[in-house]
């Protein structure tokens, strides 16, 4: 997370803007991407209660449409536990001590690298299988060495926040479901050791790792955001990957396509148009899509919020074969790309440009929101600043505001309200099988819900 590199967002700012944070944004949200369209109405606030105190880093609701959900830490444990109902003044039950998985004493993390992101096979219920991601420093755990993805010349990386290019690695893992019956809905447990690779790249740099794991609803194709920029098209990084994960690859498809692990590529892959892409690959060109997110209710609108090294903080609509490499057309504005990165020209109306830019100092993407219980929010998607707990909102003409938000009279556990910034360090956002959104923040080690409640 960033917070492992820059704890504030002055540290942050000053690292990847043009000048150190003076007591405001990175970038104050006017320039060449601005939606100077006017804004439309927003909701005038929203209310929070906290269910948890627990230090979960990301949260995914079970497959089986429950109140159940799987938390997770950075030191790569999951738990499962039930949700509480809301208006029942109940907190988040869960024993830290009995985790589903622990990935821990299999030493794949290091230190300073961590558990990423947990996804669930559309049909989990029926064959328990689920996937993690997690970033391996080979130096703690040598089998976790992987082929460094960024066709690149390894001679220009140099050693930034590591020892050596490529001593690190983003790493794609199955596992399966145990439990009291063939039932996955009343699976327990996960068995560390019982584990098959699905992908693994080496990684060029120490930093925009990306990594989040997600499937579109009603597919059964597994999508990996990965970062770093590239817009070369026989490179992995900065882009979003769709790979088929039922299907094994033969030992022939593995070697002609030099494939990355365990996966076979979907036929609608961009790549059967274009003969220059790396079949892996759905769209390109981004710099950290850090957090991903499928709209419930438009299932082909997948949105990522890219967090680029620079003044600009965006929301991008992914689409098939995208190029998402603006930087290229506004350089004067982003500062210039990685030495390694790919160098060419393209005319502006072959890129895709964000449908949103913000004054954010570290974007942290949400969902589109489809619960009814603040019909306010119905179909606005929510992102958030990690450092400074701003919370935003936008429609479906992608106008953005930000929203003030308090704690709920009747949340079950106490807010900090002593603080102006209440809710820590966010980390991620949730969403549960009702559609009810979830925030899990860092500094506070708090977990807040959306509550239906009168300003």
């Amino acid at each position: 997370m960033p917070t492992d590199f820059w704890s504030t967002e002055n540290e942050f700012c000053a690292a990847f803007a043009s000048t150190p944070n003076n007591q405001s944004s990175c970038f104050n949200g006017y320039g060449a991407l601005s939606n100077t369209r006017k804004l439309s109405a927003s909701p005038s606030g929203m209310c929070l209660e906290k269910i948890s105190d627990g230090p979960y880093s990301s949260m995914v609701a079970h497959p089986d449409g429950s109140s159940k959900a799987f938390f997770s830490s950075q030191d790569g444990k999951i738990w499962l536990a039930a949700i509480p109902e809301q208006g029942k003044g109940d907190i988040l039950q869960l024993d830290e001590t009995d985790p589903f998985l622990d990935l821990m004493p299999e030493g794949y993390l290091g230190s300073e690298f961590r558990f990423v992101s947990t996804a669930f096979h559309p049909d989990f219920t029926n064959n328990g299988r689920f996937f993690v991601s997690y970033i391996c420093d080979r130096t703690q755990s040598p089998s976790s060495a992987s082929k460094c993805s960024c066709d690149c010349d390894l001679s220009k990386l140099g050693s930034v926040n590591c020892s050596y290019p490529c001593q690190y690695s983003l790493v794609v893992s199955e596992y399966s479901a145990k439990g009291p019956s063939s039932n996955s809905s009343e699976s327990t447990y996960a068995d560390p050791s019982e584990v098959r690779r699905i992908f693994s790249m080496g990684l060029p740099y120490a930093s925009n790792q990306a990594g989040q794991l997600l499937f579109q609803p009603s597919e059964e194709y597994l999508f990996v955001p990965t970062g770093n920029w590239q817009e070369d098209k026989k490179s992995l990084l900065g882009k979003i990957l769709k790979l088929n994960i039922n299907d094994l690859p033969e030992l022939n498809e593995s070697a002609s396509k030099s494939l990355c692990g365990n996966y076979t590529i979907p036929v609608d892959n961009p790549s059967a148009d274009d003969s220059g892409l790396r079949p892996e690959i759905w769209a390109f060109g981004l710099t950290n899509p850090g957090r991903c997110s499928f709209d419930s209710a438009k299932t082909y609108h997948l949105y990522c919020t890219d967090d680029a090294e620079g003044e600009y903080k965006v929301v991008d609509l992914i689409s098939k074969g995208g190029n998402y490499k603006w930087s290229d057309v506004y350089k004067g504005h982003t500062g210039a790309p990685p030495p390694w990165a790919a160098q060419g020209t393209k005319p502006s109306d072959s890129i895709i440009f964000p449908v949103m830019n913000t004054p954010t100092a570290s974007i942290v993407g949400g969902f589109v929101y489809r619960r009814s219980t603040d019909r306010c929010l119905y179909g606005r998607y929510l992102f958030a600043d990690m450092y400074t707990s701003a919370l935003w909102t936008t429609d479906g003409k992608y106008t953005s505001n930000a929203i003030h938000f308090r704690c709920s009279r009747e949340s079950p556990m106490p807010c900090n309200d002593s603080t102006n910034n209440p809710l820590g360090s966010i980390f991620s956002f949730g969403e549960d099988n009702k559609k009810d959104m979830f925030i899990l923040t860092n500094q506070s080690r708090d977990d807040f819900r959306w509550v239906k409640e009168n300003l």
